[in-house]
């Protein structure tokens, strides 16, 4: 069992900058791969970003590209995702996700299809205001 705990949502004006943190229990986290998701009210949920297990990997979508970096600190059993230069757009819930049964996939889909997370957080609101 994992739990996943977000941290650090908030109200920012465009153009400014959050970071989010996700602190999961468990002694395996080092061999998880981790990522966040988002949704937007009435938008379907989407990818935001993954990072593997040692950090040797990582993806983002297109529309954070740039602005956005997801990090982990594995002595610390966290994941976190830096968010620059906001727009109103990204305003949504962020959920912080891990997926405990797979160390690899074959092609980027593997990490960013939300069917291959096996837990979620229960989400933090990050709010952009234009």
């Amino acid at each position: 069992q994992v739990h996943l705990v977000e941290s650090g949502g908030g109200l920012v004006q465009a153009g400014g900058s959050l970071r989010l943190s996700c602190a999961a229990s468990g002694r395996t986290f080092s061999r998880y791969t981790m990522g966040w998701f988002r949704q937007a009210p009435g938008k379907e949920r989407e990818f935001v970003a993954a990072i593997t297990s040692s950090g040797g990997s990582i993806f983002y979508a297109d529309s954070v590209k740039g602005r956005f970096t997801i990090s982990r600190d594995n002595a610390k059993n966290t994941v976190y995702l830096q968010m620059n230069s906001l727009k109103p757009e990204d305003t949504a819930v962020y959920y912080c996700v891990a997926d405990t049964e797979r160390p690899y996939y074959s092609s980027s889909y593997g990490y960013t299809n939300s069917r291959s997370y096996d837990y979620w957080g229960q989400g933090t609101q990050v709010t952009v205001s234009s």
